[in-house]
């Protein structure tokens, strides 16, 4: 069954649904009528590399190639969905075994003034080391993005990606398998969309993989942004860690899900999760969700939390007495807040770069 005949034939998800519960699907269509595939434009891709230097051998980016990844804890209804509109802008992003380098690697996708989508597939070898920065940036009404791949064995991979639209819905889908004693970071930034739908799976598939996931979210006005995060560990001596600090202003609303799964026979596994929500105004609204599912009982640890709460007066005090004015010492401890996360995303010439980055939509946000 191909990816259009699988999505028109799956029943439309209630908002019973726990992943659905909050942004129903017709809202994050890009029609609103949800039995209709319509055709979008492709966004446009491209790699540069950080420092500006040229694109080494060892990675390429080419577009028409990619696979359809069948995880078994994917999102089928969003996957099939996007796998049936992207079906001319598929990209396959390959890292050859081995390939190592020092400066972070940029992915610009570009999605232009009208309704698009993109299918990245992501083939990262064996003991591969790097850095990935995926930036999504446009003015578009409506993006959807699939990312699908496979990390190979041994490899050292932080792989963040930046959402910096100017307004519209952002859909997006992650479902990645980590392999043998590989090293995931898998860091979100995310600003500027009016809606935004993100679901993130992870499958730790073999012995002694790694991930952490981590959010800086920023949200301002009446922006809606809700995320889901699953990680899946399905194999013995497995390691992963969820931290996601969302910060809400002006009347808009954050949502964090997580879903910790540890299969039978996973022993050893090492699972953990926390959310952190800043509110910065009396409207704004966050809601933090961690869930656990633990079917074996030889683990090292699993748990969960969730922490809400206003700017620190005190913080805020001492910044202004210090010289700071309103403006700045609000900024300054946004700052401190989502930089917790940030910090974690990777090596230190990326965390300056994604400082900048959070500078600069500081500067513009309006709670």
């Amino acid at each position: 069954m191909d990816s259009a005949s699988k999505y028109l034939s799956m029943d439309r998800p209630e908002r019973s649904n726990h992943l659905w519960r909050y942004t129903p699907w017709r809202r994050v269509h890009p029609t609103g009528k949800v039995t209709e595939i319509p055709e979008l434009a492709s966004a446009t891709l491209g790699l540069s590399m950080m420092d500006g230097s040229e694109i080494p051998s060892g990675i390429r980016l080419v577009r028409g190639e990619g696979g359809n990844l069948d995880l078994s804890m994917d999102n089928a209804l969003t996957n099939s969905f996007l796998h049936a509109i992207s079906s001319s802008s598929n990209w396959l992003l390959t890292v050859e075994n081995g390939f190592r380098i020092e400066s972070p690697i940029i992915l610009d996708v570009q999605i232009g003034e009208v309704a698009s989508v993109a299918h990245i597939s992501l083939e990262i070898g064996e003991m591969a080391d790097l850095e990935l920065v995926t930036r999504v940036s446009g003015e578009s009404d409506w993006f959807g993005l699939l990312r699908t791949g496979n990390i190979g064995r041994g490899s050292i991979f932080n792989d963040v990606l930046v959402g910096i639209q100017d307004n519209g819905t952002f859909l997006r889908s992650d479902a990645i398998e980590i392999g043998n004693d590989a090293q995931v970071r898998a860091g979100t930034v995310s600003s500027g969309s009016e809606r935004t739908k993100s679901d993130l799976r992870y499958k730790l598939a073999e012995r002694g993989g790694s991930i952490k996931v981590l959010g800086s979210i920023l949200s301002a006005e009446s922006m809606h942004l809700d995320h889901h995060i699953e990680i899946h560990h399905t194999a013995p001596e497995t390691f992963s860690r969820l931290s996601w600090h969302s910060a809400c202003g002006g009347e808009s609303r954050t949502i964090g899900t997580g879903m910790l799964h540890v299969s039978k026979g996973s022993k050893g596994a090492d699972a953990g999760q926390i959310f952190h929500n800043l509110l910065l105004s009396d409207s704004a609204e966050a809601d933090s969700i961690p869930e656990l599912e633990v079917m074996e009982n030889d683990v090292v640890g699993c748990g969960h939390g969730t922490a809400n709460g206003p700017i620190d007066e005190e913080q805020m005090f001492y910044l202004k007495t210090r010289g700071f004015d309103e403006k700045e010492a609000k900024r300054a401890l946004i700052a401190a807040f989502l930089n917790s996360t940030l910090s974690d995303m990777g090596g230190e010439n990326l965390h300056e770069w994604l400082v900048g980055e959070l500078t600069l939509q500081l500067e513009a946000l309006r709670s």
